[in-house]
């Protein structure tokens, strides 16, 4: 697997995953993905997709229980790995500009390293995911030109995120990380489990 997230075996079998970086469970689910190739005879498309989400205000105070709740159990979740941090953010997040990074960053073979590196600055609280300049910043850490990412964002990357957008309109994507196999979805981090009894179910164990 090279280090876009994606098996150079041209005969493996496609596993899309849509995801977004200011979702607590898709960074839940990002190392377990990563791995998926290693085991199974599939390839992962990860393809970015834009949360739209009410900001406060906005929500219902269910909302409001069920978003305390989310941060919480994602906490829980990443306890039982070993402990790593996951705080609230702050604000309600455009993430835009490092689902756009996250497509240079597959265009130039970084991605893996990229979307640990975003994922876990986000959930400290030390990367402002909107803010292309901060994007450009992180890209530039990782050995790449962050110029050549923001006049890339600003054509090609905006009309490739906008195609991954319909895509997941096409597929009835509702929340990530939700992962598609032969047309059936799996949504949540903990739906992988699910997911690799079908691939078994299908001889692609390795």
């Amino acid at each position: 697997m090279n280090s876009s997230g994606q098996s150079t075996m041209a005969e493996d079998t496609e596993i899309k995953l849509y995801f977004d970086y200011k979702s607590p469970f898709a960074f839940l689910a990002m190392e377990p993905a990563f791995e998926l190739p290693d085991t199974y005879r599939v390839s992962v498309r990860w393809i970015p997709y834009l949360l739209r989400i009410k900001g406060k205000g906005e929500r219902t105070v269910y909302s409001e229980w069920k978003v305390r709740y989310s941060y919480m159990d994602a906490r829980r979740w990443a306890n039982r790995r070993g402990g790593f941090p996951i705080k609230g953010p702050l604000k309600v997040y455009d993430s835009t500009a490092s689902l756009i990074g996250a497509l240079f960053a597959q265009e130039h073979d970084f991605f893996r390293p990229y979307s640990e590196l975003v994922y876990s600055r986000f959930f400290e609280r030390a990367l402002e995911i909107d803010i292309p300049e901060a994007v450009a910043g992180v890209i530039e850490e990782l050995g790449h030109s962050g110029s050549d990412f923001q006049e890339w964002s600003r054509g090609e990357g905006n009309r490739r995120l906008e195609a991954c957008l319909a895509e997941g309109h096409d597929d009835h994507v509702f929340g990530v990380p939700i992962f598609i196999f032969e047309g059936e979805q799996f949504w949540g981090h903990d739906r992988i489990v699910l997911l690799e009894e079908r691939l078994v179910e299908r001889g692609l164990r390795r």
